[in-house]
């Protein structure tokens, strides 16, 4: 039996949207800790130092989505009680774990050989070693998501990194080189694990049902697939670069892929903590209502994500000298293009979100294999032709002319309508041509210094945008709600 067996779409989208802003608000306050935290590591550390922790870090994202068998996703998505299933859920997450902990413990020296950093092989096992402290919070963070309370996760999340930080730093300060992310990010993991538990106020219990096993695993192991493809997507570039160009020109690599997933770490982690738990619930209803859901969240997406884009497509050379330094100015010919990736990036994987709320897991799995098929052989072409722009490159042609069109087609198999979306994404796609053109216009007018040309051309063309975006009728809107609400917060 369901725990709500008709639930009405508006208060699905209500409780979504106060989870997501609570997401957003977390992942903003993170995310600003994490590039203040990147700032300062990157003049404390060299550039082979984010080498080493490019391999440990495609290491430990490989992991953090498989650890579980995708028993996280299944107890999000779960069409029943959710006491009946924990004691089972979490005997599957810990067994899941150790044995994969175990595996990356004895294959790291060869996994970072692979890679081109002998070096990483320490902080690939002491970095994965995370995945045990998710495992004993896996269901009980999935219990947080799937009532929607993300606000009791971000506190958890927040507490960790208010560790992690501090510990980063100093060993950085000591010469711990990449050790310290590694040890930063170990510390920060136990502490927000100590949270989650609180918070969840889920008995933590073992136990095992075959049945309850059988129907978790079904469904939680081509979501796992899934996912872990598509983070071994994103983190074969890494493979692949450190292993033809070596570990310094990694490290620029890294850097540009770290500010091109600034949009996606915020905004993109905000959105997947509530889409899935959003779109089981909107599935549970009928199709119509998980296609109205859809169709009302893309244009919405698109038209946040691609202001940005344009931003760091064409002022990256300013953006990476301002903020990093001159010596880190390499990178700045890969973010032009991983901005592209960005895009796509974000798009496939609300795909992926849908696809896990609808349940069709599979399609995720054929989603992102044919996206492999065409993105490593492109990325290694790529590198020996121009480096590790021609990596960048590949990558996101791979992603914009294979993964897109094939995310399309999975979500309209699995009966998601996405045509109606069509009309919505018009006037994003104009305001992010005229946003570019005048971005390039006032960049060359204002040549020279790096934090004009962001203030100026990037503020021109970002306010271009919104003029031609924003419509009279939905500025009106937003004044009308800010006007009702400050009276209300002054009383």
């Amino acid at each position: 039996m369901a725990e709500q067996t008709s639930p009405d779409i508006s208060d699905i989208g209500r409780k979504a949207g106060r989870g997501a802003v609570w997401s957003f608000l977390g992942t903003l306050v993170t995310r600003a800790g994490s590039f203040i935290l990147g700032l300062i590591l990157a003049r404390l550390l060299a550039p082979a130092d984010f080498g080493i922790y490019a391999v440990a870090l495609a290491a430990t994202q490989f992991v953090m989505v498989v650890k579980d068998v995708g028993v996280m996703s299944a107890v999000v998505q779960w069409r029943g009680k959710l006491e009946d299933i924990a004691p089972t859920a979490t005997t599957l997450t810990m067994i899941s774990a150790l044995c994969l902990y175990g595996i990356f413990w004895v294959g790291a020296p060869y996994f970072s050989m692979l890679a081109g950093s002998e070096e990483a092989t320490s902080v690939v096992r002491i970095l994965t070693a995370v995945i045990l402290v998710e495992a004993v919070t896996a269901v009980r963070s999935a219990a947080l998501l799937r009532w929607f309370q993300t606000g009791k996760n971000t506190k958890a999340v927040l507490a960790g990194f208010l560790v992690n930080a501090p510990v980063a730093i100093v060993l950085a300060i000591n010469g711990a080189g990449a050790y310290s992310f590694a040890w930063g990010q170990f510390v920060g993991a136990v502490v927000t694990g100590v949270f989650m538990l609180l918070y969840a106020r889920l008995p933590f219990r073992f136990g095992f049902d075959r049945q309850i096993a059988a129907k978790l695993l079904r469904f939680g192991i081509p979501s796992a697939a899934g996912i872990a493809l598509e983070v071994t997507l994103l983190n074969v570039g890494y493979i692949i670069v450190g292993n033809i160009m070596g570990k310094d020109w990694l490290g620029f690599y890294l850097m540009a892929f770290n500010v091109s997933s600034w949009v996606p770490g915020m905004i993109g982690s905000a959105i997947r903590m509530v889409s899935i738990a959003g779109f089981s619930r909107l599935a549970e209803r009928n199709e119509e209502s998980l296609s109205l859901g859809v169709q009302k969240s893309v244009p919405l997406l698109i038209a946040t994500v691609l202001p940005l884009a344009v931003f760091m497509a064409v002022l990256a050379h300013p953006l990476i000298i301002f903020i990093y330094g001159p010596k880190w100015e390499l990178a700045a010919g890969v973010l032009r293009f991983l901005a592209v990736l960005m895009v796509v990036r974000m798009l496939t994987s609300f795909a992926l979100d849908i696809l896990n709320g609808q349940g069709a897991t599979r399609s995720t799995v054929w989603m992102n294999l044919g996206h492999a098929a065409a993105m490593i052989p492109a990325v290694i072409v790529g590198t020996n032709l121009d480096g590790i722009r021609g990596a960048a490159i590949g990558q996101a042609a791979a992603a914009a002319l294979v993964a897109l069109p094939l995310a399309v087609l999975a979500v309209q198999r699995a009966g998601v309508r996405l045509a109606p979306a069509l009309p919505g994404l018009v006037r994003p796609a104009g305001g992010a041509l005229i946003c570019a053109a005048v971005m390039l216009g006032l960049a060359l007018l204002t040549r020279g210094s790096p934090l004009i040309q962001l203030v100026v051309a990037g503020g021109g063309g970002l306010l271009a945008y919104v003029l031609v975006v924003v419509t009279r009728d939905q500025f009106h809107i937003v004044s009308d709600r800010l006007v009702r609400l400050l009276p209300a917060r002054a009383r």
